[in-house]
C-alpha cells in the first residue's frame, strides 16, 4: 500500500492526477465514525511529518495525525484505504480504465 503521505504529495505535485474532486475519510475519536471531508478543508504544513490541518463546519482547524486517515476518494472513486492497496493511487498506474 502506497503510504498515505506519498498520496497526499502525489495530489499536491501531479497536475494531471490532482485534476479531480478529492475528499478524505479519517477516523473521529468522539464520534467513533468516519468523517469525509473535501482535500481542500485540509492544510498540509510544510516539515510536518505527522499530521495535517482538517477545518471543520465551523472554520476551526484541527491537528490530524496521518495515521486517523482511513480512506481518500478521487472523484467519488474509493482509490485508497488503510490496510489495503488500491492500484489507482500508485505513480505510473493507467487511469481511467
Amino acid at each position: 500500500m502506497i503510504p498515505i503521505r506519498e498520496l497526499l504529495n502525489r495530489i499536491r505535485w501531479d497536475r494531471q492526477f490532482a485534476a479531480a474532486d478529492f475528499r478524505i475519510g479519517y477516523y473521529d475519536r468522539v464520534d467513533e465514525t468516519i468523517i469525509v471531508v473535501s482535500l481542500n478543508q485540509v492544510v498540509q504544513e510544510p516539515g510536518d511529518c505527522f499530521a495535517v490541518r482538517v477545518l471543520d463546519h465551523a472554520g476551526v482547524s484541527h491537528l490530524l495525525p496521518y495515521h486517523r486517515i482511513r480512506e481518500v476518494y478521487r472523484n467519488d472513486e474509493l482509490i485508497w484505504k488503510r490496510g489495503r492497496s488500491v492500484e489507482a493511487a500508485r505513480p505510473g498506474a493507467k487511469e481511467g480504465g
